[in-house]
């Protein structure tokens, strides 16, 4: 199934303090002021994500244009980055993502700059495609978030809980599931869902209405864990458009 994003997306420029206004119904995202709110606000009730919008100065572009080599998913590391003969406009940009950067780092996270040209996917054809293309949720063994930001490029998108449902709960699939596994449904068939990473991956209803992460904006979603407090935030990559120019995302 291919959709466009809602046309009241988080993308989409608006009025107020936060660049842009949510749709009323979106319960599940929430906005902030400053990065010290996204780090400090807990998800709560049917918010399980968190949005600190900003319209950055700077030409990120420029950035990709200089990493604009190669296929796949490029980590960009600080060396990398701050060798890059750009522009003043691009070096403002740089000094935004370095900036970033050393705020997750300076609160224990692992922010990874990654220039990607498209996602190579070994499971085409599976009954359940299990890449960051496909709907999905993000899960963690302990208490965790995760944190992105799309500086260039097309931006990663979302779907409400109630819009979605888990692959796996389809009666058609799940009995291929079954069939691939060879036993009955029960806790070992759960292992096997849970081992493969069937489970996390979703589809969105009739009607539903994906929203956009947007450009610039700094995201903290929830993940699965034991003992969250709320839903896991269903997520994913855009899809791959050819002649498109290269994303650059921050995540952690």
């Amino acid at each position: 199934m291919t959709m466009e994003p809602s046309s009241e997306s988080l993308g989409a420029a608006g009025s107020g303090p936060h660049l842009f206004t949510l749709p009323p119904s979106y319960n599940c995202i929430s906005l902030v002021d400053s990065f010290e709110e996204l780090l400090e606000t807990p998800f709560t009730g049917d918010v399980n994500a968190l949005c600190w919008p900003r319209k950055l100065p700077g030409d990120f572009h420029e950035i990709v244009k200089m990493l604009d080599s190669g296929s796949g998913i490029n980590s960009i590391s600080d060396a990398t980055l701050a060798a890059l003969p750009l522009s003043a406009a691009g070096r403002v940009a740089r000094v935004i993502i370095a900036a970033d950067r050393q705020r997750l780092r300076q609160h224990h996270l692992e922010p990874n700059l990654d220039c990607i040209h498209g996602y190579n996917h070994s499971d085409e054809g599976a009954i359940i495609p299990t890449h960051v293309q496909s709907w999905h949720v993000d899960s963690a063994t302990d208490e965790a978030d995760t944190w992105l930001c799309t500086y260039s490029g097309a931006p990663s998108e979302g779907l409400q809980n109630s819009e979605a449902m888990r692959r796996v709960d389809d009666p058609a699939t799940r009995a291929q599931l079954l069939q691939m596994y060879g036993g009955q449904d029960d806790d070992g068939f759960l292992d096997f869902l849970n081992e493969h990473f069937f489970d996390l991956h979703y589809q969105p209803l009739p009607g539903a209405r994906p929203w956009s992460f947007g450009i610039g904006h700094l995201w903290k979603i929830a993940c699965l864990y034991d003992g969250s407090p709320v839903l896991p935030c269903v997520h994913r990559a855009p899809p791959t458009i050819p002649g498109q120019p290269p994303r650059l995302l921050l995540i952690s």
